[in-house]
């Protein structure tokens, strides 16, 4: 029967997961490496090798369940999913409603950092006037989200699913955030419910970095951008074997995945640490916030689950939708990689913002200038958009 009850939640994992899962990181079968190759074949072993003694170790998930425990929690089933989410009302009362959205491979524990400024912006030096009320929803199929129970949970159903979460915490007018995926399902959910979103702020623009296959977009672009693109493109060639793999074979991976806790946590280090932390100039992720996502996936079983997002939204990957007409700010972060004229093409832009710091996971590499932005976006928009 279907239900639209909202239903507190908490986490309470059993001691015995915890232990299967530090027995099985210490009966990891390692493959063999060849020497000096460093991060050129994929994840460095030695940088590996570390992060996982220091799960097995030294990471204390009871330490982090607690400070997620510490926010309030909540599920609902919307379309036949159970979606998790995050709810952290602001003291001030006329605070602006603010749905975020995390990407891939990620969960609201991101967002911790940016909670308290953005809710209580007077205790944390801002203005009053700048207050949100926030909602964090776990994509569907990551962590305690998932896994989804049917096909078709691509990035237009989700945005349908968050229009639905938020009439249901009666929030009729609101604004929306998002990087990497979430910059993809933010702007859909102004394009499915344009009369509620006053705005939408993104960061890891997803899909403005590479133009279209037909070359077209490519030809009306200035040639500062055309050569952006183009450089995207090659860089991207380089770099897809992730999201290929996901997009058109997620069950095969999961298998992996789903049984072997440092195959996970490797394969979530392809984005997490940029290829190679040794040579990026973005800002480094606390190692307990990597921890903090793998684990949860691990503890959910939805590592191959939130691997078919990539499958579900692959038949819109190279096509841009029209813009919706909702204002739209872009904070463009050290190493990402969106070109203003092809973000054009896809999103109303008001606001874009390069920013020499941080990294494609704005809220953990660069979490005050994310909510500076954040703030000075919505308060130019006013809070009727």
């Amino acid at each position: 029967m279907t239900t639209t009850a909202i239903t507190p939640f908490h986490i309470d994992i059993p001691q015995a997961a915890l232990d299967e899962l530090n027995d099985r990181l210490d009966r990891t079968r390692w493959p063999d490496a060849l020497p000096e190759v460093g991060w050129s074949y994929g994840v460095d072993q030695d940088y590996l090798a570390d992060l996982v003694e220091y799960w097995r170790t030294g990471y204390d998930w009871r330490e982090h369940e607690a400070r997620l425990n510490k926010i309030p929690q909540f599920t609902t089933e919307i379309d036949g999913q159970t979606v998790h989410f995050l709810h952290v009302r602001s003291p001030e009362p006329d605070a602006t409603p603010l749905i975020l959205t995390h990407g891939w491979p990620s969960t609201p524990a991101d967002f911790l950092e940016i909670l308290g400024p953005l809710t209580d912006p007077r205790a944390h030096g801002g203005d009053p006037a700048d207050a949100f009320h926030v909602v964090a929803p776990s994509v569907p199929g990551f962590g305690f989200s998932g896994p989804t129970r049917a096909t078709g949970w691509d990035v237009a159903r989700i945005a349908r699913a968050w229009a639905e979460l938020m009439a249901r915490l009666g929030y009729q007018r609101y604004g929306a955030q998002g990087g990497d995926f979430g910059s993809l399902i933010s702007p859909a959910l102004g394009r499915v419910a344009p009369e509620n979103v006053i705005g939408v702020q993104v960061n890891a623009l997803a899909d403005a970095a590479t133009a279209a296959g037909s070359g077209q977009e490519l030809a009306g672009l200035s040639e500062a951008d055309r050569a952006k693109a183009i450089a995207n493109q090659m860089w991207w060639f380089g770099h897809n074997g992730y999201a290929t793999q996901m997009s058109l074979r997620p069950q095969t991976i999961a298998y992996a995945l789903n049984d072997s806790p440092t195959g996970q946590l490797a394969w979530n280090l392809e984005w997490f640490v940029d290829w190679d932390p040794t040579a990026t100039d973005q800002s480094p992720i606390d190692r307990d916030t990597i921890l903090t996502n793998v684990t949860t996936y691990w503890l959910t079983g939805t590592a191959g689950s939130a691997a078919r997002l990539y499958r579900e939204s692959g038949s819109s990957w190279g096509s841009k939708p029209a813009p919706s007409g909702v204002p739209t700010a872009v904070a463009n972060f050290q190493g990402d990689r969106a070109v203003r004229g092809l973000a054009d093409l896809a999103h109303s832009i008001v606001r874009w913002t390069e920013y020499p710091v941080g990294g494609h996971f704005a809220s953990l590499q660069a979490p005050t200038e994310l909510v500076t932005d954040i703030r000075e976006f919505f308060h130019s928009i006013g809070k009727a958009g």
